[in-house]
Formats: C-alpha cells, sequence, structure tokens
C-alpha cells in the first residue's frame, strides 16, 4: 500500500499542468544567417521530424537555413555523417536521436573546425558531454518511472506486464532498465517478459513477436509499456490487433508523445497514457544552445526538472488539442524576448 501511495502522488505529478516558466530568461542576441545541418537518426520518426520541423520555426527570425541529413535508422552503423555535415559548410549541427559514441572521429574534426555540435538525445545525459557544445533530453530513468507506475496505478498493482525496447539505442535501453527496475517493486505485478524488437525492422518482426507472447502467457498478458509510442502503431495493425483482441490489452509508452498516441489516447483504443517529450521546447532550446555557442557564451544548463503524463484526463491541455505535448509556459516568447533585444 505504502508503494502504491508513493505511485499514486508521483503519477499524480506528472499529469499536473505545466505552464510555469524553468529555462533561462537571458542570453545572447539571436545571431543572424546560420547554416544549420540536423543530422536525424530517422525523420521518418514524428518525434525527430517535428524537432526538425521546430529548428526551422525558431531560428526564422535569424534567417538560419537548416539542412536534414537522414539517415533512416542507420546512423549509428557509420562514423562519418559529422563529416558529411562538415563538407555540408556548416556553421553549427544538430545530433538529434544520434548516439555521440559512435561518431568519435567526426566530433574530433567539427572540434578541429572549430563547429558547434549540440545533441537531441544523442546522448542519455544532459548537458555538455562527448564533445558536444551541449545534450538536450529528458531524464530516460524519470519517464520510464512514470510510465512503470502509472500501469501499476491503472491495475491496482495487479498488471501482467510486457515491456518493449529497443536495446542498440541507448536511450530507450535506459528506458526499458528503469521500467524493469520500477515494475520490480510491485510486488502484486508480474513482469512477463522485456522483448528487444530493434526499430529499424520492427514493422517486420512485431506481429511473430506478439504471436509468441500470446502463445505463452494468453490472457496473463494485461499491460503493454513500450520505451516508445512506435510499438503501438505496430499493435493497432490489423493481423496484429487480431492477435491481441481478447487480451484487452492496456498499453503505456515511455515517450515520445506522437500523434498517433494522442489519438489513441484519446479514443481510448489500445494505448491509454504517454510520456511525452516538449518537441518544439526542445528545438527552440538547441536554437538558443547553438547561438550560445556562436556568440561564445556558455550552455544555458537548462533542463526541465518535471517529465509530463498524458492520459484522457488532461489531454486537452498543454497542446493535447495539437496531438502534442506543448508546456503551457510561453516558452517562444522568453526566447524571443531576449533574442530580439
Amino acid at each position: 500500500m505504502q508503494f502504491l501511495s508513493k505511485a499514486n502522488a508521483k503519477v499524480a505529478r506528472a499529469a499536473s499542468l505545466k505552464n510555469h516558466w524553468e529555462g533561462p530568461t537571458d542570453g545572447p542576441r539571436l545571431q543572424k544567417k546560420k547554416k544549420i545541418i540536423f543530422v536525424a537518426a530517422d525523420l521518418s520518426d514524428p518525434g525527430t521530424a517535428g524537432v526538425f520541423a521546430s529548428v526551422r520555426e525558431a531560428s526564422a527570425s535569424g534567417g538560419w537555413e537548416t539542412l536534414p541529413i537522414d539517415c533512416r535508422g542507420r546512423c549509428n552503423q557509420g562514423s562519418a555523417i559529422v563529416a558529411q555535415a562538415l563538407d555540408m559548410k556548416a556553421d553549427g549541427i544538430i545530433m538529434a536521436g544520434v548516439d555521440v559514441g559512435t561518431q568519435a572521429k567526426g566530433m574530433a574534426a567539427a572540434a578541429k573546425a572549430k563547429i558547434p555540435v549540440v545533441g537531441w538525445h544523442a546522448s542519455t545525459k544532459n548537458g555538455p558531454t562527448d564533445g558536444l557544445f551541449t545534450n538536450i533530453a529528458t531524464n530516460p530513468k524519470e519517464v520510464a518511472q512514470v510510465a512503470a507506475l502509472y500501469t501499476v496505478v491503472d491495475s491496482n498493482n495487479k498488471a501482467g506486464i510486457v515491456v518493449f525496447t529497443d536495446t542498440s539505442n541507448p536511450y530507450l535501453h535506459a528506458k526499458s532498465a528503469a521500467i524493469v527496475e520500477t515494475i520490480k517493486q510491485c510486488e502484486g505485478c508480474k513482469l512477463l517478459s522485456v522483448e528487444d524488437v530493434p526499430l529499424i525492422d520492427a514493422h517486420i518482426k512485431m506481429k511473430g513477436v506478439v504471436e509468441n507472447l500470446v502463445k505463452r502467457h494468453g490472457s496473463k498478458w494485461t499491460h503493454a509499456i513500450g520505451a516508445i509510442d512506435f510499438y503501438f502503431d505496430l499493435l493497432e495493425v490489423p493481423a496484429t490487433a487480431a492477435l491481441i483482441a481478447n487480451n484487452k490489452l492496456v498499453g503505456v509508452a515511455a515517450g515520445d508523445g506522437s500523434p498517433t498516441a494522442y489519438k489513441r489516447i484519446r479514443a481510448n483504443s489500445l494505448q491509454t497514457a504517454t510520456v511525452p517529450e516538449p518537441l518544439s521546447m526542445h528545438a527552440w532550446q538547441l536554437v538558443d544552445e547553438l547561438n550560445r555557442a556562436f556568440s561564445g557564451a556558455e550552455p544555458s544548463g537548462f533542463v526541465s526538472s518535471s517529465v509530463h503524463l498524458v492520459t484522457a484526463q488532461n489531454i486537452a491541455y498543454d497542446g493535447g488539442q495539437k496531438n502534442t505535448f506543448e508546456p503551457g509556459n510561453d516558452f517562444r516568447n522568453h526566447y524571443l524576448r531576449y533574442w530580439s533585444k
């Protein structure tokens, strides 16, 4: 009961309105006419695509040009991607979802050329790391705990849980490890399985994985936790959905708040909650951090202190009407205020 009480309290905090600005209130004026290369792990991912679009929006007042390099899920398999960005005469580079640890040679070349590189989920750590001017990431352990605790609360300590993850992605792996750690504290819950389904070929493998899970666990499988919303896109495919129809699964995602996740939550269809990324706010921070690097200033040090849980009860707030998480903290005007001083 004590564990359930603490779980309820943390879930309630995560579901509260996010209307308080915690970020910087001062910084350098926005520099003009910069060329930014946006290295994307996979632009077909709605989260990465959302950040790219919002980087363009945020930098428009400075006349910045933002061009993409789309790795289509294979950035971490090669080390020449930063060199390609440098060949494109970048003034600055954003690495989005690309593990900086796989890009040591390119990062060294960028440092030698004095081209700043900022990361969005390029590491599991926030702030300056591995040659990045700074890295922006939601805390994977916090995200995972909220998703897992919501599942505990929703099931009243009685969930039979399967976790879907991709251990080749350090950020998703960190989330699923924390999910498992949290679920093990729930005495009445049963962790049935952790399924490692790499995102790059998940659309091919998911049906077979689910078929096997249903055979092994039957009606004992009541809840699914995905390290990312995309797994529920795959569970919704008719052929796969038919396999789990009798289970009446409850799905919860530890990110990243895709439009399809919002639609499922609103319709009470398979997925009941997600812990989304503030994609637009992160994008505006990416521009701000690059501008600080161009201006010879230090990184802002801004790390949002709390994650957000979206359910049917609060989906109308903090950007939910647009099927995305946009904190109601007026972040755009806070940045524009000192960028235009």
